[in-house]
């Protein structure tokens, strides 16, 4: 008997996860002698997240390890490519192609575009949120917030879209770093002395783990700060303020009294991070206001799903598309300076930038051939190096 009401991963690789109508198609497609129609499939999205410009595609290693072995051929922007749901003339802009027998892959369209809808607004989120932090650091500390089966790809998406660190083990695990953390306000309350709490902390937990003290437990933030910074001294990192919406007040301005009182006493190297639902905006605010970390949770795990979407454009080698969406296969041409897209059909020669009048390259790359993966499934680390490469490029061209 299974304990909890997940999916395991022959569940996913046999296609029992799709949607029903999926099995009645092949059913129908059999019956009618249909079943060996050829067709071209892109992926799309009608916008990108929180009314930006631009999202990050997240889960594509997922979707080649779902279709590996299929009689299909797969182009795809890599993982962790900024995408645009329109290029610069409006068109919709796919960011990955399935090609092969409809009967052979079409039950696999629903994992697909989960893996990729959720995945993407994590990734994307939390894009938003390293520009937000101006590159100062900020942790994922969104795991309680969703299933805990979830919490790996969460924290891999968070991770892969530009976050430095999370909280959850097993997160850490499949971005091959160590995890991050502080200290809950449970453990000042089970000694019922924060002091006794935050010594003990530092007796116990190994030296070269930052001693950030969680400041505001029984006492405004402020005087907890001064008490964390008396009770550790040279010891202490940094002061973390995990203040709810519900008693905050002007945050900003606790962090600037924090930041006082602690320079007024000589402790100028002791950092505040900060944390308790915070998202872009108030990010971007408690920066200003001299906050040197971030903790951000259930703004970027409990990010709303994008809204990919899977069409047939391409029928037995001619175009077909449903009301709405274009025709034909496509490539996507790239400016390698401003990051700008252009949608041309897939035969076409590659396209000086409309914009500003640099090289681009091709963005649908091959994924799979055959069933054979046949891209380089980098390591998260080198994926969000290629993002936080792409975000410098993104604010040069804002500028």
């Amino acid at each position: 008997m299974k304990l909890f009401h997940t999916a395991t991963d022959e569940d996913i690789k046999k296609g029992r996860t799709t949607d029903v109508y999926f099995q009645r198609t092949k059913k129908i497609l059999k019956a009618k002698g249909k079943d060996r129609v050829h067709v071209v499939a892109e992926v799309t999205t009608g916008s990108a997240p929180d009314n930006h410009s631009w999202g990050l595609l997240c889960g594509v290693e997922e979707v080649a390890r779902l279709l590996e072995g299929l009689p299909v051929d797969v182009y795809s922007m890599p993982e962790g490519s900024v995408f645009h749901s329109v290029d610069s003339l409006g068109y919709r802009s796919p960011v990955m192609t399935v090609e092969g027998t409809y009967m052979d892959f079409c039950e696999y369209e629903t994992p697909l575009l989960g893996f990729i809808c959720q995945e993407s607004a994590v990734a994307s989120r939390a894009a938003y949120i390293h520009v937000a932090a101006g590159e100062k650091p900020v942790i994922a500390f969104g795991i309680r917030r969703i299933h805990p089966v979830l919490a790996p790809a969460m924290d891999r998406a968070a991770y892969i879209g530009g976050m430095d660190g999370v909280s959850s083990i097993l997160g850490a695990e499949a971005c091959g770093i160590e995890p991050t953390g502080t200290m809950p306000h449970a453990l000042m309350i089970v000694f019922g002395d924060q002091v006794q709490a935050w010594k003990a902390y530092d007796e116990v937990i190994e030296p070269d783990s930052p001693r950030i003290i969680l400041a505001d437990t029984y006492y405004d933030e402020k005087t907890e700060a001064i008490m964390a910074a008396e009770a550790l001294r040279d010891r202490l990192s940094g002061v973390r303020l995990d203040t709810p919406g519900s008693r905050r007040g002007d945050f900003p301005k606790i962090v600037k009294e924090v930041r006082w009182e602690l320079d007024l006493r000589g402790y100028q190297r002791v950092k505040i991070f900060v944390s308790g639902g915070l998202n872009e905006k108030t990010v971007a605010e408690l920066s200003e206001a001299g906050a040197d970390a971030f903790g951000v949770g259930t703004w970027v795990s409990g990010a709303p799903t994008l809204d990919f979407a899977m069409d047939i454009v391409e029928v037995e080698g001619k175009p077909h598309a449903k009301r709405g969406k274009l025709g034909g296969r496509k490539q996507v041409w790239r400016c390698r300076d401003c990051l700008m897209d252009e949608v041309k059909p897939a035969d076409h020669p590659a396209p000086k930038c409309r914009v500003c009048g640099g090289e681009t390259e091709p963005m649908l790359k091959p994924l799979i051939k055959n069933g054979e993966i046949i891209a380089d499934l980098p390591e998260p680390t080198e994926i969000r190096e290629r993002v936080l490469t792409q975000l410098r490029k993104l604010n040069r061209a804002d500028q």
